[in-house]
């Protein structure tokens, strides 16, 4: 344990994670605010503000945080409106030593289930505004406040690689994110900024709950360590790292956290 003496990893940096407020979006949230980072949570839905509320008492709490100075901030947005950006950017600007956007974690998504015979075309424009639109108009709007070193982490899925039946919209919008990710990090990397993306394997959440046991038991069964799921701290820890200074020199990769479900 880091003495009173000893900076934490991420201390002094800012932190914004989107879908911060519950499953594997609170999980970083913590895991960069405990290792020192001041954290903003998006989150969009009234229903989750008091679990967005509960995670920045929780925050609040720790050690390192137990002073008069906040440590972290919740905001409801809709990403699917282009107009909240800036206001996400205006509101959590205050939070940071250095009045700069050091870290972003692009986590909040959508997934439609449906055949492409049932696909309408809102189906389409809301998983495409929220899971590709969204991350690219948060950056944009960061941009002016992004320093030199800082961090931009997508998260994705092994369906970004992978054909699933009924989920080509899920499936094709995280195939766009690695793109993104790539075109962000030959275009950003000149400051020592990084963008990387993380795709997740199948995750002990309550999203897995909703999966059938007969495809959860082909997916523990394929998954060569330990044949079981992730965890939300497996994730986290990774994401931490890329967020930190050890990841300096990874840049445009996609990291499959998923206990070698599939192999890139």
């Amino acid at each position: 344990m880091a003495s009173e003496s000893t900076p934490l990893p991420l201390e002094g940096k800012l932190a914004i994670v989107t879908g911060g407020s519950r499953g594997l979006g609170a999980d970083m949230a913590l895991a960069l605010a405990k290792t020192g980072a001041k954290v903003v949570i998006i989150y969009t839905s009234p229903s989750s503000t008091a679990a967005a509320n509960d995670l920045i008492k929780e925050i609040s709490s720790l050690p390192h945080n137990l002073t008069s100075t906040p440590s972290s901030l919740a905001i409801q947005a809709d990403l699917r409106d282009p107009s909240c950006f800036p206001s996400i950017i205006n509101q959590s600007l205050p939070l940071s030593p250095t009045n700069h956007i050091n870290i972003i974690i692009n986590n909040a998504a959508v997934q439609i289930g449906l055949p492409v015979s049932e696909i309408t075309e809102n189906d389409f424009t809301d998983t495409y505004t929220l899971n590709i639109l969204a991350p690219m108009l948060l950056l944009k709007s960061a941009l002016p406040y992004i320093p030199p070193n800082s961090r931009i982490i997508n998260i994705s899925s092994v369906a970004g690689r992978s054909g699933f039946p009924g989920l080509s919209l899920y499936c094709s919008s995280k195939a766009a994110l690695e793109g993104l990710t790539r075109s962000w990090a030959a275009e950003l990397g000149g400051n020592g900024t990084t963008v990387n993306v993380v795709a997740c394997g199948p995750i002990q959440t309550d999203m897995l709950d909703t999966i059938p046991e007969r495809i959860k038991g082909r997916q523990r069964e394929d998954t060569p360590v330990k044949q079981r799921f992730g965890t939300k701290e497996e994730v986290s820890e990774v994401v931490v790292w890329l967020a930190g200074e050890g990841s300096r020199w990874v840049s445009g990769q996609t990291v499959n956290v998923s206990g070698g479900w599939t192999m890139y």
